[in-house]
């Protein structure tokens, strides 16, 4: 029975090697009203439990005696319902997981807010609830490379979260700018995750052709239009059994949008073109770097979709929101390149320390090239704030130049086409590619052109080098606005 010095005092374990800390820890929650077992060992802690001691345990990872994962699964094994909450310096995104695997209720990285904790020991007394298992054979080594990179306490918050999440199958929407490694997420939720034996499939909205996003997700029947040849099968039933990321899902047309919420209302599908309706089995995670809300205002995203997505929201902070993480990413970086077959480098303080002070408008991406140009284009074995200036000073130079001078047409679009064809490997974009290009060229050339005659159509036509007739089929088959706005005189 556990020893308790009145009828509803609960008593904590409490495991931690640092006297200081086991000192602050002790006071504190005594002084909240608990009964308080510190040690500093693990053997103590094997006595407690096995007599049936506690209510709870408060236990460090790393200690003298060895390391609080290995004991863990015989705790759980002989206390089932005993809630442990792990507290670790270790802050890595493997060191929540493994928390989570190992079966504790919850992860504390240290330095570590005392209110939190007091909060986290509460819940955890209300709820008495044996976190679920990991499946066999998805245990990770400690060293094992790790998909997230980065101990600030921003990242802390995403791999709590992401720790929680892994063994449900609960709708996810990563939030956050470009390049800020939505989809690494996206994938470390999968990779973890009960559906790690399914496939993950991705898709970029902003990538395919909007008259073909339908097709793409639902796949399509031999005949079911012009160049379906033969029958294709879509992401949601590549994705059987697995994970389906929606990448850019704001970039999603308003048609295609009602489809979606249908499929995750019912729970299946029909093909373009055919009869039957095909089951589904996915969990749907999506990611935005556009403000959805604001979206919804305008009229461009489903507000009835948007709550079906947002089940749950994890927001990637920015690069420039925690710099501590960037040496911590370049020495990532460097194994990485290393790895790869360049040369092994070095950095050193005062690059870091540079690199700590640039804003990262591309966030994350835009570290990873830095550090591949670094490594490829300078013969110095340790990377130096000189090499990281003059690549910085390329980076303002260019971002300068391409402010004020013209885009080139010919590249965007060499650029655009580029991402569809790698958003399609192995296999080749939906046939049409030709016609849908120019459709969606036509439209805004033929806005913008309306918008600077004053919304006349002859003279539009006349720029234009149409026919008027035709100027005329198009506005409609584009559904385009006509605007006249009025001159003030001189």
């Amino acid at each position: 029975m556990s020893s308790k010095t009145a009828m509803n005092t609960k008593t904590i374990l409490l495991v931690e090697d640092d006297a200081a800390i086991r000192m602050v820890l002790n006071q504190t929650l005594t002084r909240a009203g608990y009964e308080v077992r510190p040690t500093g060992n693990l053997s103590t802690l094997w006595n407690w439990v096995t007599r049936g001691e506690g209510d709870l345990l408060i236990t460090d990872v790393a200690l003298p005696d060895g390391n609080a994962f290995e004991l863990m699964p015989k705790i759980k094994s002989s206390r089932k319902n005993l809630p442990i909450i792990v507290m670790s310096a270790q802050n890595t995104f493997m060191t929540a997981i493994r928390a989570s695997e190992a079966g504790a209720y919850d992860y504390l990285p240290k330095p570590f807010d005392i209110n939190e904790m007091l909060a986290v020991v509460s819940r955890a007394l209300n709820d008495a609830v044996k976190p679920p298992k990991r499946e066999e054979g998805l245990e990770q080594e400690p060293d094992e490379k790790m998909p997230l990179v980065g101990r600030s306490p921003a990242m802390q918050e995403i791999y709590r979260s992401l720790a929680r999440l892994m063994q449900t199958d609960l709708t996810v929407m990563i939030a956050g700018e470009s390049g800020t490694g939505k989809e690494l997420v996206a994938k470390a939720l999968h990779q973890f995750g009960k559906r790690a034996h399914g496939p993950f499939v991705a898709i970029n909205m902003a990538a395919i052709p909007k008259d073909l996003i339908e097709a793409e997700l639902f796949g399509h029947e031999k005949g079911a239009f012009t160049g379906a040849t033969a029958r294709q099968s879509g992401r949601f039933e590549q994705a059987d059994g697995g994970t389906l990321f929606l990448d850019e899902i704001g970039d999603m047309p308003m048609d295609a949008q009602t489809r979606l919420l249908r499929v995750l209302q019912e729970g299946e599908f029909h093909m373009v073109g055919g009869i039957k309706a095909i089951k589904t089995n996915v969990r749907i995670v999506a990611a935005t770097h556009q403000d959805l809300p604001e979206l919804i205002k305008q009229g461009r995203f489903r507000e009835d979709l948007f709550y079906r997505l947002n089940v749950v929201l994890l927001r990637l902070p920015p690069l420039r929101e925690r710099v501590q993480d960037i040496d911590d990413l370049v020495t990532h970086f460097l194994q990485n390149n290393k790895n790869n077959g360049l040369s092994a480098k070095s950095i050193s303080m005062d690059a870091i320390e540079l690199l700590q002070k640039y804003s990262w408008p591309g966030n994350i991406r835009e570290l990873e090239n830095l550090i591949h140009r670094l490594c490829a284009l300078h013969a110095d074995e340790t990377i130096s704030s000189s090499n990281v200036e003059i690549e910085l000073a390329q980076i303002t130079q260019t971002i300068s130049g391409t402010k004020a001078h013209r885009v080139d047409l010919s590249v965007a679009i060499e650029q655009y086409l580029a991402d569809i064809f790698v958003a399609h490997e192995p296999g080749l974009p939906p046939s049409g590619m030709y016609n849908n290009l120019l459709e969606q060229l036509e439209a805004p050339l033929i806005s913008m052109a309306l918008n600077a005659c004053n919304g006349n159509q002859i003279k539009t036509a006349k720029l234009l080098g149409l026919n008027r007739n035709t100027l005329r089929k198009k506005i409609n088959a584009h559904k385009i606005e006509i605007i006249r706005h009025t001159k003030s005189n001189a």
